[in-house]
């Protein structure tokens, strides 16, 4: 017999936070133990990371002491054909290009619907800036990482 896991939680955030508090620990106290920035877990925590890389998950897992499979549950699924890389690769320009234009809106290549976007800034090893175009659709499960 095999027991599927059910679901307590409707999305990753709220498994997160609620995860966090059960072990009495703050946003920074899980951070700390995870060994991860703090925005890291507040983005978590709000919604806006929706799919975690293989090293957030491992140290949210340990952190939390909870198993792998239990975040992957409340993870949005990305085991999809959304559309061609070009398209991809537009977008992400597309994003750049219009990161100041208050009245811009990136459109879902999968379904339609509006895309959240924010601009991840990053450096490399030299200091020099990159940025990272991000965006989640408000609808389905598409998400663009770099």
């Amino acid at each position: 017999m095999v027991l599927k896991k059910v679901k307590k939680y409707d999305s990753l955030a709220r498994f997160v936070s609620s995860e966090r508090e059960q072990t009495g620990l703050s946003v920074s106290g899980l951070a700390k133990k995870c060994n991860l920035e703090e925005n890291v877990i507040i983005n978590i925590e709000s919604g806006l990371e929706l799919f975690l890389s293989t090293t957030v998950r491992q140290k949210l897992a340990k952190g939390l002491r909870v198993s792998l499979d239990e975040i992957k549950l409340y993870e949005k699924n990305e085991d999809y054909n959304f559309t061609s890389k070009e398209i991809i690769e537009n977008l992400k320009a597309d994003i750049l290009f219009n990161a100041d234009n208050k009245s811009y809106v990136a459109l879902c290549p999968v379904c339609g619907s509006k895309l959240i976007t924010r601009i991840a800034k990053l450096y490399d090893l030299e200091d020099n800036l990159i940025l990272h175009p991000k965006a989640r659709c408000t609808k389905c499960p598409f998400q663009l990482h770099s």
